[in-house]
């Protein structure tokens, strides 16, 4: 005999540009927000009843809504925030998820200062933040970034690992180190100030890579994570996943043509992928 286990649903992709007008300046945002419900919804799965569901599309509204009123600052507040109206408003809802990525529209700089009302897309990365609470819970806050695009040329080897049959790998003392980052941390403190402390987080984990003498991505991994939580002590936990995007040195020997660590084939197929929580 059948039932119903574990189940959710929500909206997903949620677009959403907003346009904060000050005296002297705009400020714009672009954010993707996903909304995911728990709850007694059980008769509509077993028993085809739908009066205790929220349409999806009324949960894409009520971003929107939401958002009219908002005073929120960063994408944490704002998933708070939306959480808080979907727990209030819906009594058949038992806990909440909001998931938030925003993209990287900065003020553009060309001469002068930055231009007030004219942005440019800095970087490929998300912030993200993904928030859930149970009703009459506390709410669980954890803030990243998906995507943060990063490369060295220098500083970088991988020597020393195990070598048997299958190995054909050759140690490298100076290899191109590249990733495409996702990280993640927890907060260990309620209502923390979420933008200064992505700063510091962010500021911190590139100072990191750029100065760390890498001998493996878990080794430089580590000591990232270690320097996020020294300079945030507002978090109590940082996660990364940091795939090793490859750069194979091209063999130019068919062509007469030496190759002295010049001229590389980058792949990111297939690639290794390393992660690991980082914590007090």
């Amino acid at each position: 005999m059948a039932r119903l286990g574990e189940n959710r649903y929500g909206k997903s992709r949620v677009r959403l540009s907003r346009i904060t007008r000050h005296s002297d300046r705009h400020e714009f945002d672009e954010w993707i927000v996903h909304i995911m419900l728990h709850g007694s919804f059980e008769a509509s799965y077993t028993e085809a009843d739908n009066s205790l569901v929220l349409p999806t599309d009324t949960m894409k509204n009520t971003v929107y809504y939401v958002a009219r009123g908002s005073k929120a600052a960063c994408i944490e507040a704002f998933a708070l925030e939306l959480g808080d109206y979907f727990l209030a408003h819906q009594p058949q809802v038992s806990k909440v998820e909001i998931g938030v990525q925003q993209k990287a529209w900065k003020h553009m700089a060309t001469e002068g200062p930055p231009e007030p009302t004219t942005f440019r897309m800095s970087g490929a990365e998300l912030e993200t933040v993904q928030v859930e609470r149970a009703r009459g819970g506390a709410w669980n806050v954890i803030s990243g970034i998906d995507g943060l695009i990063i490369l060295k040329t220098s500083r970088s080897a991988f020597t020393g690992y195990i070598e048997d049959k299958l190995t054909t790998l050759k140690p490298a003392a100076d290899r191109i180190f590249g990733t495409r980052a996702t990280i993640a941390w927890e907060y260990n403190t309620a209502a923390p100030d979420y933008v200064e402390a992505r700063r510091r987080i962010l500021g911190a984990l590139l100072k990191e890579f750029a100065a760390h003498n890498s001998m493996s991505v878990q080794h430089t991994l580590f000591d990232m994570g270690k320097a996020a939580l020294d300079a945030a002590p507002e978090i109590a936990r940082i996660r990364l996943c940091m795939p090793n995007l490859h750069h194979l040195l091209a063999d130019l020997s068919p062509f007469g043509l030496d190759n002295p660590n010049h001229i590389f084939v980058p792949i990111d197929e297939p690639h290794g992928t390393i992660e690991a929580t980082v914590e007090r």
